[in-house]
């Protein structure tokens, strides 16, 4: 199986992958997801949000013990991060009938869509459809870099974008759902233990920063002259790195836009991308709040206006304690 994923949206430069939502290679990771399911025997169907099931055993039955992740991909990411949790879910079917396993329970393998928000900039797309945490008509407002909405991106990969919306009687068939996933740090590497059971899913959200200077030339405009919103992002990034370690969170200016993008130009707008993350609601309120306040100070210093716009938040997720214990 790895094998055959292998060469899917990769790199020819960087290495990682590039899988993002309704391109051409989300297409050949479904593709695969199907051929999985077709050689296994299992039931495989789309739903109405785009998320990919293969189904042992009748799933109008509840109940159901599912498992899986994703196939989509952050930009050159790497090659376990969401294809572990769907390589390992056909694999330990493989290996429960191997050993003459009788199922009780229909078993679900799934592929969520569009979960890493590579391309829409929201992440668990298919997912927050699915369980009406994401509006029709808050998704039909996403747009990629190229102003691309996410309906013309379904419809262009031969989905209907119509049928999106939640889909409660597809949820209340399962019963439990686990997902193994690759760790995305070092805690594990430092301890030496093999596998690691997550409690909860820290609060965590997206902020969208939109400084807004005066472009001029950058060759004959005097520093004393200038209005440049890139020193106030400049010293938004500082701050925000700043407040993360003082309250043992993360907070990450990973994207950025410029306009006009000139080497010679200073720039009218800087547009970036918060991500932020902590342990609790509080403290995640008082890390964005001061990153605000400080991109306020610095944008009035510089006599550049500042916006800000929340563009996603998930409060924190508590995983179910009795099957965490179970699995412990």
């Amino acid at each position: 199986m790895w094998r055959d994923l292998l060469p899917i949206g990769r790199h020819p430069d960087s290495g990682g992958y590039r899988r993002f939502a309704w391109t051409g290679a989300d297409a050949e990771c479904r593709a695969w997801f199907e051929e999985q399911a077709r050689d296994r025997g299992l039931t495989h169907e789309v739903d109405r949000n785009g998320n990919q099931w293969a189904w042992l055993g009748d799933p109008r039955q509840g109940d159901a013990v599912v498992t899986g992740s994703h196939l989509d991909s952050v930009p050159d990411g790497g090659a376990f991060d969401g294809p572990l949790g769907v390589v390992s879910s056909f694999a330990a079917l493989d290996e429960l009938r191997a050993r003459g396993a009788r199922f009780d329970k229909p078993i679900g393998i799934v592929n969520f869509g569009d979960e890493e928000g590579a391309r829409f900039g929201l992440a668990c797309v298919g997912s927050r459809l699915s369980s009406g945490q994401l509006t029709v008509d808050q998704a039909h407002r996403l747009t990629d870099g190229d102003g691309v909405t996410l309906p013309q991106a379904m419809e262009a990969a031969g989905y209907d974008p119509e049928g999106i919306g939640a889909d409660p009687e597809r949820l209340a068939r399962i019963g439990a759902f686990v997902e193994l996933h690759v760790e995305q740090g070092r805690a594990l590497d430092l301890s030496g233990d093999a596998v690691g059971i997550a409690s909860a899913i820290w609060p965590h959200g997206r902020w969208r920063f939109d400084f807004r200077g005066e472009a001029n030339h950058a060759g004959t405009t005097r520093l004393v002259d200038r209005r440049d919103p890139m020193l106030s992002y400049a010293e938004t990034v500082l701050a925000a790195r700043r407040e993360a370690r003082l309250a043992g969170a993360v907070a990450t200016f990973g994207k950025i836009s410029v306009e006009p993008n000139g080497v010679n130009a200073i720039p009218s707008l800087v547009r970036g991308w918060l991500d932020s993350r902590a342990e609790d609601q509080g403290t995640l309120d008082t890390v964005v709040g001061a990153i605000q306040e400080a991109a306020r100070d610095h944008a009035q210093l510089h006599g550049v206006e500042l916006d800000v716009v929340r563009e996603s938040f998930t409060p924190v997720v508590e995983f179910e304690h009795a099957l965490r214990d179970e699995l412990a």
